[in-house]
């Protein structure tokens, strides 16, 4: 398993007793927001398929993390996979089958906010599958991303760690944050009484589920800024390919269109600002 700290090798510009400067935040999240731009025209004009399963605890930030990575991006180039309780048909089928529909196809990105891991994970510690089913799947999952990555997929695997504390102040936060409230699920709640249950749900799938053909990440996400940056960083240095940039070159037009707005008949919206 690689661990990716939260912490960088050399010390931060701006950052001191581990609070990062929101200015250093700001101008090394463009910047890799940029760059994650030029890498997804790279995967669509070179046909790469690549997919990105975040996991980690509740609270930990993975759906924050992706909303930063996939700011800039074309988003008719990605897809965005977060999944809610399977159907009575798919929860019929093989486990895997729901998941592998949305693997991406030539050209494409997809970002995982959790994924197949929650058999593993939150079905295995609030008893939504047997022991037999956790077992199954221990064993499967890392037999499918051989499959996977040899038929050609980049696949990353990141798992987001933030620590009790931590944790217990962003749940609190969601229950009080109007903007936030709807984050927080009874089975979030519950969680909070299960910390040590994921704790060892968790180093078992790690364990078991770490390859060298698909190796986990581990991301220290108490303080969320680094954590995104670190993450985002770590992602472009583990897909180097890049569009060589160059500027759009606008040609020149004899003149520019009359300016006629739409029919009076049609409803406005007003304006209040």
């Amino acid at each position: 398993m690689r661990i990716w700290s939260a912490a960088p090798a050399a010390p931060t510009p701006g950052a001191t007793m581990g609070t990062l400067d929101r200015d250093v935040y700001d101008a090394e999240l463009e910047r890799m927001q940029l760059e994650l731009v030029d890498l997804q025209e790279a995967v669509k004009e070179e046909g790469l398929r690549v997919a990105i399963l975040f996991e980690g605890r509740d609270t930990a930030g993975k759906g924050g993390t992706i909303s930063r990575i996939a700011k800039h991006l074309n988003p008719r180039s990605y897809e965005i996979v977060a999944l809610g309780v399977p159907s009575e048909r798919e929860a019929g089928e093989w486990y895997f089958q729901r998941y592998v529909r949305h693997l991406p196809t030539r050209g494409m990105m997809a970002f995982f906010d959790r994924s197949w891991y929650n058999r593993a994970g939150v079905e295995r510690v609030m008893g939504f599958c047997t022991t037999e089913q956790a077992e199954a799947f221990l064993r499967a999952a890392p037999e499918l991303e051989r499959m996977l990555v040899a038929d050609g997929l980049i696949l990353v695997k990141y798992w987001l760690e933030v620590g009790p504390e931590e944790q217990e102040k962003r749940f609190r936060e969601r229950a009080t944050n109007p903007a936030k409230r709807w984050k927080l699920s009874p089975i979030d709640v519950e969680a909070r009484r299960r910390y040590d249950d994921y704790t060892a749900a968790r180093d078992e799938m790690l364990l078991r589920t770490d390859t060298p053909e698909c190796p986990w990440y581990v991301v220290d996400a108490d303080d969320q800024k680094r954590a995104r940056l670190n993450l985002m960083q770590h992602l472009l240095d583990t897909i180097p390919q890049r569009r060589v940039a160059t500027p759009t070159k606008l040609p020149k037009v004899k003149r520019l269109g009359r300016a006629a707005p739409p029919p009076a008949s049609v409803a406005r919206v007003p304006e209040r600002w």
